[in-house]
């Protein structure tokens, strides 16, 4: 009977995608143990020519490696990965290795620990803590590219169609 009771599981998130700075962070949190990895996607996966080459998604692959190698997951664990796009080839090569994957909403400890890990990495390159206190930090991180946009453009997600159709022009010229 307690092979149906116990529930191994290994829950998949990501921070920074809607982001307008750094990569993306992806974090993997295997129950009941409690064990959790991350890892980052390079700013660089986001930039031309790498960003319309979809970089992103080979890299989320090698993290599902890293994931699978560093968890250890047996048949029974079952992956519940976020439902966002940039982990849909995670989503698909767990279920080609034949995993059970199950497309879900993350909330909770998983989530707090990703967002965290995604503040630390913008606090590393000089983003001040006052403006990573909100998940809707556009404005913020817009704001703070603008104040030396010469210098911080190298951390924007510059494959973003938005970012050379309008928002690079209002960072250089500090108007939104």
């Amino acid at each position: 009977m307690d092979r149906f009771l116990s529930r191994k599981e290994i829950l998949i998130d990501d921070a920074g995608w809607e982001d307008l700075i750094l990569g993306v962070v992806i974090g993997a949190l295997k129950l009941p143990e409690r064990r959790y990895m991350e890892r980052r996607i390079s700013v660089s996966s986001f930039q031309p020519p790498n960003f319309e080459n979809k970089q992103y998604l080979d890299d989320t692959v090698k993290i599902a490696e890293e994931i699978v190698e560093v968890m250890r997951p047996d048949r029974e664990t079952r992956f519940k990965v976020f439902s966002g796009y940039v982990l849909s080839s995670i989503r698909r090569h767990l279920r080609d290795w034949g995993f059970n994957v199950e497309e879900v909403q993350i909330t909770g400890h998983l989530q707090e620990l990703v967002e965290r890990s995604y503040g630390e990495w913008c606090k590393e390159v000089g983003v001040p803590t006052e403006r990573l206190g909100d998940k809707r930090r556009f404005w913020p991180l817009l704001e703070w590219v603008a104040e030396k946009p010469k210098i911080r453009e190298k951390l924007v997600k510059t494959g973003w169609k938005s970012w050379k159709q309008k928002w690079r022009e209002k960072a250089f010229k500090k108007r939104f």
